[in-house]
């Protein structure tokens, strides 16, 4: 049957396109909030994996497990990337968060060290490197169907409710953290098997998830007659684009550091070096986390008005200016709500990256290897320089060094901008517009 107007098509494609949006943005905040939850809890279950020693030491263990499971995000940005662009997006959307959930349910179950030594870290290690695959090939393949979804004009403003879940994600973790520290648990409870329960949630939402991303519509289906399906998302086809494959690496460079700096390893920071209590430090972490969640949408809608570029360079700028002396006022100051500003001074310059980091990197790379283009530079990025943030801010708070740190981010996000001046405006060169939506993009 053929529809009666233009106008009723453009309402159902809108009214389609916000349905898909919502749908895949619920499944990456599960995501998000299974891969956080990790970091939000190291303090309490650190010294169940490893044997009784110097409790930073047990920390710098379990944060280095952290960094491990980085260390596949890559591969999952490679395999997902492959495997959405060769068979769509729906289908690696739905197999991502089946592999978050398995490996949530195996660190809920794990014994601690006590129980079954050594074989305790090692079982906490390949279940991480399940998530890191799975989180790997999420953020690329959410980052493309999300873009495809958006239209042409608020492609800025859907795009950044990819961060909008994954901040989510983090703040829910650290919400389920608030409310067993404060209401449920005393911190002796949340020690010995407490911090398993979050990871137990965690892995029966991701099977909700997985459910309910079935039910999504795909958001580009090539024709074979375009692409064949052989040379979809490989390797090969993507070495087509080295300048685009650099640029992703380049620009996520400086922006994936800020980020973990900011957040993940800011409620660590807190504690072992502005010496707030564990319960004042999430505090601080999840309120930061609330505003900064609700700055992307807004800075997405500024970056369709002005352009992607100005927007990165606003933060390339701002965040070589000034994330040294935010650091070192951060670490010297024992007061609540200072403590709070100067953090969220930080994000709000992380926000002119965070934002559009998803929309720029889709916008680089044609559809058929568009999933793969996006997660695995990216991932590669991301392995090399985010996760391996915290641990190295641990190394140089070890050995008195933390300053070196602070200059660490500051050259990271330097070099970004360096890129950032150097590349086009993917608002006005958008690859994603040099192909036709096909009929599975729309309502049927």
């Amino acid at each position: 049957m053929q529809p009666t107007s233009t106008t009723s098509i453009k309402a159902q494609t809108t009214s389609h396109r916000i349905r898909s949006i919502i749908g895949g943005s619920l499944g990456n905040l599960v995501e998000w909030y299974d891969w956080y939850v990790y970091s939000a809890f190291t303090l309490y279950f650190a010294g169940a994996f490893f044997p009784a020693e110097n409790p930073r030491v047990q920390l710098l263990n379990t944060t280095g497990i952290f960094a491990v499971g980085f260390l596949m995000r890559p591969i999952g940005g490679w395999v997902m990337g492959t495997y959405a662009d060769k068979h769509g997006r729906k289908a690696a959307l739905t197999l991502s968060v089946m592999m978050m959930s398995i490996g949530s349910f195996i660190i809920a179950i794990i014994p601690g060290y006590k129980q079954i030594g050594i074989a305790a870290p090692i079982m906490l290690t390949l279940a991480r490197m399940v998530q890191g695959l799975s989180v790997g090939g999420e953020y690329g393949t959410s980052a493309t169907y999300l873009s495809e979804m958006a239209g042409r004009k608020r492609r800025g403003f859907y795009s950044s409710f990819q961060y909008v879940t994954l901040i989510a994600g983090q703040l829910t973790a650290l919400g389920v953290l608030v409310l067993l520290q404060q209401v449920f648990l005393t911190d002796k409870q949340l020690h010995a098997w407490g911090w398993r329960i979050p990871f137990a949630v965690g892995a029966v939402l991701a099977i909700s998830v997985m459910y309910l991303r079935r039910s999504l519509q795909e958001s580009v289906v090539l024709s074979d007659h375009h692409q064949p399906i052989s040379t979809r998302g490989t390797i090969r086809e993507l070495a087509k684009h080295p300048k685009a494959v650099f640029t992703v690496v380049g620009l996520t460079l400086g922006g994936t550091v800020a980020f973990y700096t900011f957040t993940t390893y800011m409620q660590k920071f807190l504690v072992i070096t502005s010496g707030f209590s564990k319960s004042a430090a999430t505090l601080i972490s999840a309120l930061t986390l609330v505003l900064f969640m609700l700055l992307q949408p807004l800075f997405g809608m500024l970056s369709d008005k002005i352009g992607r570029k100005p927007m990165l360079i606003a933060f390339g700028i701002c965040g070589t200016i000034a994330t040294v002396p935010i650091l070192i006022a951060l670490g010297h100051t024992k007061d609540f709500w200072v403590a709070f500003t100067l953090i969220m001074a930080a994000l709000v310059i992380t926000s002119g990256y965070t934002s559009i980091n998803a929309v720029v990197k889709a916008e680089l790379f044609p559809s058929h290897v568009r999933a793969l283009g996006v997660g695995f530079p990216y991932g590669l990025a991301v392995s090399i320089f985010g996760g391996t943030a915290e641990p190295l801010a641990l190394v140089f708070k070890n050995n008195n060094h933390q300053e070196w740190f602070y200059w660490y981010v500051t050259l990271c996000i330097f070099l970004s901008l360096v890129v950032y001046v150097a590349m086009k405006d993917t608002k006005r060169h958008s690859r994603i517009e040099e192909e036709p939506a096909t009929p599975n993009s729309t309502p049927r």
